[in-house]
């Protein structure tokens, strides 16, 4: 993430002119929900936008989380914004400050994402917030599933970012992964609400970035419902992983977990496939690449005598033979 100065977007509003509405908020379109509940705030359009949609949706419940990585020269600025934006509405405002280390073979970014997640979920129990709002958008979710298919992903990575998922025992939402970005921007302008414009975003040396600043708009111009119908699809991708799972789950009834060789042989190789993928997913750092599962079922095809060795690279440990079942070995703490 570069280093550079806070762009504010327009002038911070008024409170007078905060009761102008010229239009709905292209956010409204909230889910039901019961408890406190918390919007992930940065400052930008689109959390901005969520968090005043929440406020209406939500009367009385509505928090504000800001997490400072602290990692930006306009960090600062950022968080005085949130603070100023939150005082405006009378929103109550918690700001977690973290630091983030790089670690081996992690990019910052995903180091940031990571620490971020933990934050917000730290400070939710702290505060008995039953659920916290992400703002990603269909532009985000659109990006999400250009980067997958550069990838090769298949069903989990094409199916985009998750509506709903819950992290560290804490419910997380994002609920206008359907809303057009640029319609989140004309509102607040047409409002007159200030917000931030996070000079991160861009820095083409991130993939996310370069898609959004060269890929996404020659999409729009050829396509104009590129990004909504991307959302629709990666719905369906979900669905269909869902599916997959459900029957995975009556395989594994007849394979057992951790598999049995035996039994695991006598299914379709697509059902397999399907069985120990969903198996291995059940283990962090177990997921394995298209060339590990390739590998992995030829040797439990080849599995037909009592001494078969399996001993398999596979995410960031290895699959071996016990006996007449598989087993997932994780890699030793500092290997």
């Amino acid at each position: 993430m570069s280093a550079s100065k806070v762009m504010a977007a327009s002038t911070t509003p008024t409170p007078n002119s905060l009761s102008v509405h010229h239009s709905p908020n292209p956010c409204h379109d909230l889910p039901a929900l019961t408890g406190e509940v918390a919007v992930a705030l940065s400052g930008g359009a689109d959390s901005t936008a969520l968090l005043l949609a929440a406020q209406g949706a939500y009367p009385g419940r509505v928090r504000a989380i800001h997490v400072n990585h602290q990692i930006q020269s306009a960090a600062t600025a950022f968080e005085q914004q949130c603070q100023q934006m939150c005082a405006q509405r009378g929103i109550p405002l918690h700001v977690v400050r973290i630091n983030v280390e790089r670690g081996p073979r992690q990019s910052l970014e995903a180091q940031a994402r990571v620490a971020r997640y933990r934050a917000l979920a730290q400070a939710a129990q702290e505060q008995g917030i039953a659920t916290i709002l992400l703002a990603q958008h269909a532009q985000d979710q659109l990006e999400t599933v250009l980067i997958a298919l550069s990838r090769g992903a298949g069903l989990p990575g094409l199916s985009g970012m998750a509506p709903t998922f819950k992290r560290h025992g804490v419910q997380f939402v994002r609920p206008i992964l359907h809303v057009n970005d640029a319609d989140l921007r004309q509102w607040l302008d047409d409002e007159g609400v200030g917000y931030i414009h996070d000079p991160s975003n861009d820095d083409q040396q991130f993939t996310r970035n370069r898609i959004r600043h060269q890929v996404s708009p020659a999409l729009a111009a050829a396509l104009p419902q590129m990004a909504a119908a991307a959302a629709r699809s990666a719905q369906h991708i979900a669905q269909a992983q869902r599916l997959l799972n459900d029957l995975a789950a009556l395989d594994a009834q007849h394979t057992g977990i951790p598999p049995q060789i035996k039994p695991l042989q006598t299914l379709p190789a697509e059902r397999q496939s399907n069985v120990l993928r969903w198996w291995l997913a059940q283990t962090p750092d177990a997921t394995p690449s298209s060339a590990q599962l390739s590998a992995l079922m030829s040797q439990v095809s080849a599995c037909t005598t009592r001494g078969h060795r399996i001993h398999l690279k596979v995410g960031s440990g290895h699959v071996v033979r016990e006996g007449a079942h598989l087993s997932f070995v994780a890699k030793a703490p500092g290997a």
